[in-house]
């Protein structure tokens, strides 16, 4: 046998194992939605430890827009739904892992993030934003001339505050969050400029407040992660979001959970 025949046959060799294993990631891709529905059961990522979004309520179990927007998923696909803790760190783990079917968990999507996981169309708002008493009259940062705004110094909302703030503003910041939302409770500002996760947690523990969202400062919306490759599940979530956006139900549950609709959000 020649010598270029051998290197050929050495490589083709080579190359079986690595053809059958694509075959196989090929096979179990767009698998997820087949199984979900033949075991009549979805397990889906969710955190408790990030309120409006999702927080362990006092009856124990998680609540949040999050934990509505995964029990809305599992209703529309006529499944039971088990719930799955997560963290910050370890929610695409669990995808990559197969530990959860689909990750509902405040996600933002950028590049990198899309390199190793697919995401649906968003389903929530998440954005900073002033807020105020219902009985405050703010149409536009122009209102805000001659009023005291309470912000976390150096944060998102600092930066883009300081950016649309007319100079008749009075902008005071303070250190961290909670000196900033204790600021506004207490009443040593008249306005809160902070994150929605923020604002839904300080207006739930604080109803007297009677706060609402006045005016957005950046809009950054939530998309839920699914494995890569797993288009049908992919597809078929992204028929439930539309659907739900039609018939209002996602206006509704930020309307809920963050003092404001959903309003326009990405595919």
């Amino acid at each position: 046998m020649s010598q270029a025949r051998r290197f050929w046959l050495k490589s083709l060799a080579a190359l079986v194992p690595a053809a059958l294993a694509l075959g196989s990631v090929t096979a179990h891709a767009q698998n997820a939605l087949d199984e979900v529905m033949k075991a009549k059961k979805i397990i889906i990522a969710i955190p408790t430890d990030f309120p409006p979004y999702g927080f362990v309520g006092t009856d124990l179990k998680p609540q949040g827009l999050d934990i509505d927007m995964a029990n809305l998923i599992a209703q529309k696909l006529g499944v039971a739904i088990e719930l799955a803790p997560v963290t910050s760190a370890n929610r695409i783990p669990y995808l990559q892992t197969g530990k959860a079917a689909l990750v509902i968990s405040t996600l933002g999507k950028n590049p990198e993030r899309e390199k190793v996981i697919d995401f649906t169309s968003a389903y929530s708002p998440f954005f900073q934003a002033v807020f105020a008493a219902k009985s405050m009259p703010i149409t536009s940062f122009a209102d805000l001339n001659g009023k005291s705004v309470g912000v976390t110094r150096g944060a998102i909302e600092d930066q883009e505050l300081s950016r649309v703030a007319p100079t008749g503003a009075e902008i005071r910041r303070f250190e961290d969050n909670n000196a900033t939302v204790a600021a506004f409770v207490s009443g040593q500002v008249q306005l809160i400029a902070t994150g929605a996760s923020v604002a839904g947690n300080m207006m739930a523990r604080n109803p007297q407040l009677n706060a609402e969202y006045k005016l957005l400062l950046k809009d950054s919306p939530n998309f839920i992660g699914v494995a890569k490759g797993e288009d049908k599940l992919r597809l078929k979530v992204n028929e439930i979001i539309a659907e739900a956006k039609k018939a209002g139900e996602l206006d509704r549950m930020a309307k809920r959970w963050l003092g404001r609709p959903a309003g326009d959000l990405p595919q």
